[in-house]
C-alpha cells in the first residue's frame, strides 16, 4: 500500500551521501568557527539583501553577462528601470555590487566574487532537493 511505497521511496534516498558530496565539492566542514555575536547581524543582513528573487536574478544575470547598464538589466528582467535601480542600490549598499560610471551611463557588476561560491552551494542544494522530490513522486 501506500505507506510500503514510502517507506521503501525513503529508503532509497540518500541524502547523507548528497550532502557529504556538496560539502566535499565546496570544502564545507560540518566543523566551522563561530561568529562573534556582534558580526551574526551583519550575517543576517547579507542574507536579507540575498532573500529577493529580482535581487537574485539581478546577480545571476551580472554572473552571466558582466558589467551590465540599468537599462540592459531591465529588459532582461522585463522589469521597470526604476525597480532594478531600486534593487541595484540595495546590493551596492551591501557590497555585492559595483558601479562604475562611463560617461552619462553608469555599469554595474559583481563586487564581491564570494557570492559565485555562495550561490552555487545554494543553487546545487536546491537542485538536488527538486530532484529527490520529484523521484519520490514519480515512484508513488
Amino acid at each position: 500500500g501506500p505507506a510500503k511505497r514510502c517507506a521503501a521511496a525513503n529508503r532509497d534516498r540518500r541524502p547523507p551521501v548528497v550532502d557529504l558530496i556538496v560539502m566535499q565539492r565546496y570544502s564545507v566542514g560540518v566543523t566551522h568557527s563561530s561568529l562573534p555575536p556582534h558580526l551574526l547581524g551583519a550575517v543576517a543582513e547579507r542574507f536579507r539583501v540575498l532573500g529577493d528573487a529580482t535581487r537574485l536574478a539581478i546577480l545571476q544575470l551580472l554572473l552571466e553577462h558582466g558589467e551590465l547598464k540599468v537599462g540592459q538589466i531591465s529588459s532582461l528582467l522585463s522589469s521597470s528601470q526604476a525597480n532594478v535601480s531600486k534593487h541595484l542600490r540595495t546590493l551596492n549598499a551591501a557590497g555585492l555590487v559595483n558601479r562604475r560610471p562611463d560617461g552619462t551611463a553608469a555599469y554595474y557588476g559583481v563586487a564581491d566574487p564570494t557570492i559565485i561560491q555562495l550561490c552555487d552551494i545554494v543553487c546545487d542544494r536546491v537542485r538536488i532537493q527538486v530532484a529527490e522530490k520529484a523521484r519520490v513522486f514519480a515512484t508513488a
